[in-house]
């Protein structure tokens, strides 16, 4: 006969009985002693029954269960566990934190998480996302304005997509989620990148007027600057930089066409009497890439003279900071993202060239003055490690000898007509 037994320090009753000689104990979830005791008496009951044949005991099966579910349930209700959407992007996030993604596409990946678990919800259960609501999300981020007051760009809700079909495509070696269900998803057309430009077309086309802020500050974003601008530029950043480490930096950038995070990232091993190895991360998913870029006249005798200087480390770059530890003396430090920007902006402030929108700049202008030089795509490639035909054909109107040297071969000049 089963029995039950209030467990003072909780409320909750627990039952007891004997079965084929050995005796169990189960907790019945309950403080009710009305209810305990109807539990037991179907525990008597269901008993009574497997003793005249009528109920059968699977093998292997939880005794108590089985005599409180009636002989429905053989052992212990898994719940299944819900991996929601919030829980999926941060796990995916700690995944790729450890030095898998740029720190750069880290921060990007932070800021479309912020949006996704926005709109389509912290706590939605991954497993049941749909299209439905993806195009939802869609379309409602298309509604939405910026922080200029302007749409939210076609390009940036598709990123932000892409963002969450890699943490679906992570996320499915696990077997936490089924296939990615963007199939047949309908996005706003956004407008094509327009080229890189001079500095006279941009102000050219700001004068006419009619162009809002955000518009004006597209251009710049696509602004490079010609060669004489180029060392302009680095005189100006030789005169101004409040920290020693800019000026080099500078030059190194706008002579190979690197990248901040390469910049950063750059080591003193890096450099021989001819040139300079740039170790990648985004051409390569699987692996970490390099590229090998020449050293011009000019920037082997400003890294030459950094590299006398150097406070030391293994980094190309570092700042000294005062180290509380060695009673406010400077010590060599790694740059940050933060640092770079940071330094590269003031030393441009309250000039012309504060309209500069950044580093990119640099990588922008090396780029189109090779073409406008007629150095063959290839080898700009080489240069700037550049993989998408989308990145390609916004300097490629650049090589005026090669396009007029092509409809020359067709149209020539013995066709003339008067």
């Amino acid at each position: 006969m089963a029995w039950v037994q209030q467990i003072k320090a909780s409320g909750y009753f627990h039952v007891s009985f004997r079965f084929a000689g050995r005796k169990y104990k189960r907790s019945l979830d309950t403080k009710s002693d009305t209810e305990a005791l109807g539990l037991a008496s179907r525990i008597d009951q269901n008993i009574k029954l497997v003793e005249r044949g009528l109920l059968a005991i699977p093998p292997g099966a939880d005794v108590p269960t089985f005599l409180l579910s009636d002989g429905k349930i053989a052992g212990p209700v898994e719940i299944p566990t819900v991996t929601t959407l919030g829980a999926l992007i941060d796990r995916y996030e700690k995944a790729v934190s450890g030095g898998a993604v740029e720190e750069t596409t880290l921060c990007t990946i932070r800021v479309h998480a912020k949006h996704l678990k926005r709109l389509l919800g912290e706590n939605l259960d991954v497993r049941a996302l749909t299209r439905d609501q993806l195009q939802e999300y869609i379309n409602t981020r298309r509604a939405e304005k910026n922080k200029q007051k302007t749409a939210i760009s076609p390009i940036t809700i598709r990123k932000e997509l892409t963002t969450l079909s890699g943490v679906w495509t992570w996320a499915m070696a696990s077997g936490l989620v089924a296939a990615f269900p963007n199939k047949g998803l309908k996005y706003p057309k956004g407008a094509e990148k327009p080229p890189f430009q001079t500095w006279e077309e941009i102000e050219k086309q700001i004068s006419r007027g009619k162009l809002s802020d955000r518009e004006q500050e597209a251009l710049w974003d696509c602004l490079f600057l010609t060669l004489k601008e180029t060392d302009e530029l680095l005189q100006h950043v030789k005169t101004t930089a409040q920290q020693p480490f800019l000026y080099p930096m500078v030059v190194l950038a706008a002579h190979t066409g690197a990248r901040r995070s390469e910049l950063i990232r750059s080591r003193l091993v890096d450099f021989d009497d001819e040139s300079v190895v740039i170790r990648e991360r985004k051409k390569s998913k699987k692996q970490h890439t390099i590229r090998r870029v020449p050293l011009s006249p000019l920037l082997k005798q400003v890294m030459k003279q950094w590299f006398a200087a150097h406070p030391g480390g293994p980094f190309t770059f570092c700042i000294s900071r005062a180290s509380p530890s060695k009673k406010g003396r400077p010590t060599a430090e790694p740059l940050t993202s933060h640092d770079a920007h940071d330094c590269f902006k003031s030393a441009l402030a309250d000039s012309k060239w504060d309209r500069l929108r950044g580093w990119h700049v640099l990588r922008h202008s090396f780029i189109s003055n090779c073409a406008l030089k007629g150095i063959d795509q290839r080898i700009i490639d080489s240069f700037v490690g550049h993989t998408t035909e989308e990145m390609r054909k916004r300097y490629t109107h650049l090589f005026p000898s090669a396009k007029k040297a092509a409809i020359e071969t067709v149209f020539g000049t013995d066709g003339l007509t008067s």
